[in-house]
């Protein structure tokens, strides 16, 4: 579950970023094992137009016409991209869970960071505070689909039975 909160996260200050990583990962076979990526993800044309999205959102949101990433709508498509790249990199069996996490956690950092953002353009402009905020984001968004977690053994029954 934690790559799926950390890819909600990322999703919550960029919307396109998570999708396209998620699918990079799945073109270049990294996407964590027994993941629940459908097998369409990992196409090329699908990873190449992630990113171009992806991009130009990065490029779009130091525009002083970009709109606020509290809007409904955009809320709305934060969630959607979040939950359906958290479901990717969660195991098949976690794939709800995985994808509720992530959602969940989109709605949240939107505005979170919404507030972060607005404080920091009062010191240091819309620019700037982009392009620190882009940095955060693109190391989240590759540390949630590339980081090794730490390997949890499953719980045996001699652990669950009372001594």
């Amino acid at each position: 579950m934690l790559r799926a909160l950390l890819i909600g996260l990322v999703a919550g200050a960029r919307s396109m970023t998570p999708l396209a990583m998620v699918a990079n990962a799945a073109r270049t076979g990294t996407l964590p094992t027994d993941n629940g990526a459908p097998r369409w993800l990992g196409h090329p044309l699908v990873s190449l137009g992630t990113m171009a999205l992806a991009t130009y959102e990065l490029a779009g949101d130091k525009q002083k016409s970009a709109p606020d990433r509290i809007i409904p709508p955009a809320i709305f498509v934060r969630s959607l991209n979040a939950a359906f790249a958290g479901m990717a990199l969660s195991p098949r069996c976690d794939r709800i869970a995985g994808a509720a996490v992530a959602g969940a956690a989109a709605v949240l950092a939107s505005y979170a960071s919404f507030a972060l953002r607005m404080r920091a353009m009062r010191d240091h402009g819309q620019t700037s505070t982009g392009f620190v905020e882009d940095a955060i984001v693109l190391a989240a968004a590759t540390a949630a689909v590339r980081a090794p977690l730490p390997a949890v053994p499953a719980p045996t029954r001699a652990l669950s039975e009372p001594q």
